[in-house]
């Protein structure tokens, strides 16, 4: 939204050296998080919530490829390099480690795989469905990746920032780049919910569960909403899932660094979400014996991943540290966090 809002200021003033144009992400920051308040109590019984996730998604992903084919196109050169950026061995050692991490929470979707398998319909097999599914996102997800990452490189090569689009924010087709911006927006207040609401649900559960007599936490109200269907909240959904988001965006505010921080929470999630805790249910269930090739194989593949782990979030911790030093809380503009603006 802060690309939009400046490229706007950018053609009203003509000329971006008269008049800087610079934002602060603050009060978007402060109306996503007021937004998401109210869509958190609800978001649950909105069933369409990961469609619209996944379509802003592949939009804005097509956006930013045909971007960097224009760019590259137009100037007829690739701007890119075999040995990639220009910075010293051990900058260019974080950053590929901070990478890694970013693509771990990139395939980190076993958090909602349950809660998608859980509503479908057999038969087939809820399995089947879902190993199908699957095998059909990841392989679309690693086209659009790959075609983002290596001819946004092509097209800009050193100057390559972490939001592809940034660069892009004053060139044509001008329609195109604030569709892309938009879609952004879009897809990260869902996906905020479709993540969220797993946790939600689990320590509403678990509340209930523990003191299943008490009426703030169990009982229920409708709120009817006219031309929408009627829903259903209680007191401690509201408390509980408002102070989730406020301490959310507080965060946000004072740690604006989106790479960084979705790559530690990448290595931390990706190792026992996707690989520990499924290869020992799988273990357990299929009785493989230990010592078994099959047994070594799974070991030896959750101990890479861990190690795998452990170095993202190095990466990331360092990239992180290394920005904070440089930034002020509350006192930012669009360009800070953002070296190529």
């Amino acid at each position: 939204m802060i690309a939009i809002r400046r490229r706007t200021c950018f053609y009203s003033h003509y000329k971006v050296h008269e008049h800087p144009c610079l934002e602060s992400s603050i009060p978007y920051l402060v109306i996503f998080g007021a937004a998401e308040i109210l869509f958190a109590q609800l978001a649950d019984q909105i069933s369409c919530l990961p469609v619209i996730a996944m379509l802003s998604s592949l939009i804005y992903s097509i956006a930013g490829v045909s971007l960097a084919i224009i760019k590259v196109a137009g100037s007829g050169t690739i701007a890119g390099t075999m040995t990639g950026i220009s910075v010293s061995q051990s900058e260019k050692i974080w950053k590929m480690l901070q990478a890694v991490g970013n693509i771990a929470f990139a395939y980190s979707f076993s958090s909602s795989f349950l809660e998608i398998q859980d509503t479908l319909r057999s038969p087939p097999a809820e399995a089947e469905t879902m190993k199908k599914a699957s095998r059909i996102t990841v392989s679309l997800t690693s086209t659009f990746y790959l075609l983002a990452g290596c001819l946004g490189y092509a097209a800009l090569g050193d100057a390559t920032p972490d939001n592809l689009l940034f660069v892009f924010r004053f060139e044509d087709p001008y329609w195109l780049l604030d569709l892309a911006n938009i879609l952004i927006a879009i897809h990260l207040f869902t996906a905020f919910q479709v993540f969220c609401q797993p946790l939600f649900t689990f320590v509403e559960q678990w509340a209930s569960t523990r003191w299943p007599q008490n009426e703030f936490i169990n009982k229920e109200f409708v709120l009817p909403i006219p031309g929408l269907r009627n829903f259903k909240l209680n007191s401690f959904r509201i408390v509980y899932r408002s102070i989730f988001v406020i301490l959310s965006t507080i965060l946000s505010m004072f740690l604006p660094f989106f790479n960084e921080v979705v790559g530690i929470l990448g290595s931390i999630g990706f190792w026992p979400s996707t690989f520990y805790i499924p290869v020992k249910i799988y273990l357990s269930q299929k009785k493989i014996p230990k010592w078994s090739k099959q047994w070594i194989f799974l070991q030896f593949l959750t101990a890479v991943c861990f190690t795998v782990s452990l170095a993202a979030l190095s990466g990331s911790l360092v990239s992180l540290l290394s920005n904070l030093w440089e930034f002020h809380s509350f006192s930012f503009d669009y360009d800070q966090y953002n070296p190529n603006g």
